[in-house]
């Protein structure tokens, strides 16, 4: 009986050291467990880590993507959408005398036409003033690159011709891949620009936001050129008259002509010569004089010795 009591003390006693282990044990892990309701109040430390994790969840995206275009690829160019290529042409064209003022309006208003446009234009003269050559450039719709490039080997003889189309598909798909991801990274940055309370957090945001988006700016700047190169193909055109036939041979009347052209080339040379050295000569023309009557007076002096 007596050992029985015994044992149900310390059943008791056991019991409640259990008890009073487990309620310390919980207080304690309520206080290092912060409350769902206290905000948003992250150290710098954390803040750097999540944006950490979320510019890893970012690269890991980007790098899904490219590689999702790369297996759907053939060599360098996805299979889905179209080609991206920049087609340029030179064409030499020779026209039939006293018609560049027409080739040139039928050049512009091939261009206005078809959508296009003259982006540079230049007109060169002859010995007599008149216009019979020059350079246009023509940017023309890329759908109707190949119909306005026939339609301007028609208006002359071809002289000479040239062409190429580069293809920046590889390029513009990074640079859609980029642009995508430094999108995501400027929505985080933003959304911790919101929900950040120091100053000194903010203005780490902020610096870190200012160069994502310059980032941004360079790559759609880059491809709103790449894009108006695809989307309008450029074709040079230099268009000339025939070149004057000159005369050749040994004609008297021509001969003389020339010899009287070298002939006045030496007299201007010798005028201008003379000229040039005028100043010389006058002071050669002083000294001269002065030894000359330096000489004079000594003959005078020495004849009016021997007299005597």
């Amino acid at each position: 009986m007596k050992i029985r009591s015994i044992s149900l003390k310390l059943f008791i006693i056991l019991s409640l050291t259990i008890l009073i282990f487990g309620m310390v044990f919980a207080g304690c892990r309520a206080q290092a467990t912060p409350a769902a309701d206290e905000g948003f109040d992250l150290s710098s430390r954390d803040k750097e880590m999540e944006i950490a994790e979320e510019s890893e969840s970012m690269a890991g995206e980007g790098e899904v993507s490219e590689d999702n275009a790369v297996n759907n690829a053939i060599g360098d160019v996805p299979v889905t959408g179209d080609r991206k290529v920049i087609k340029t042409a030179y064409i030499e064209l020779e026209i039939e005398a006293g018609e560049f003022d027409e080739i040139l309006s039928r050049l512009t208003n091939l261009a206005e036409q078809n959508g296009g446009f003259i982006s540079n234009s230049q007109s060169y003269s002859d010995s007599e003033g008149n216009m019979t050559s020059g350079n246009i450039t023509i940017r023309i719709p890329s759908n109707k690159y190949t119909s306005a490039l026939e339609k301007v080997k028609e208006m002359g003889t071809v002289k000479s011709t040239s062409g190429s189309g580069q293809d920046v598909t590889q390029e513009y798909t990074d640079l859609e891949s980029r642009l995508r991801n430094y999108e995501v990274q400027e929505e985080v940055l933003l959304d911790l620009m919101a929900q950040s309370k120091k100053v000194t957090d903010t203005l780490e945001v902020q610096r870190e936001l200012s160069i994502v988006q310059e980032q941004i700016e360079i790559i759609k700047g880059r491809m709103q050129y790449l894009d108006d190169l695809i989307s309008f193909s450029t074709i040079d055109v230099y268009f000339h008259e025939p070149e004057p036939i000159t005369a050749t041979g040994w004609g008297f009347v021509e001969s003389l002509k020339n010899g009287l052209r070298g002939a006045v080339k030496v007299l201007n040379w010798l005028a201008a010569a003379i000229l040039f050295t005028s100043p010389l000569w006058i002071l050669a023309g002083i000294i001269l004089l002065i030894v000359w009557r330096v000489i004079k007076a000594r003959n005078k002096r020495r004849a009016r010795k021997e007299q005597k």
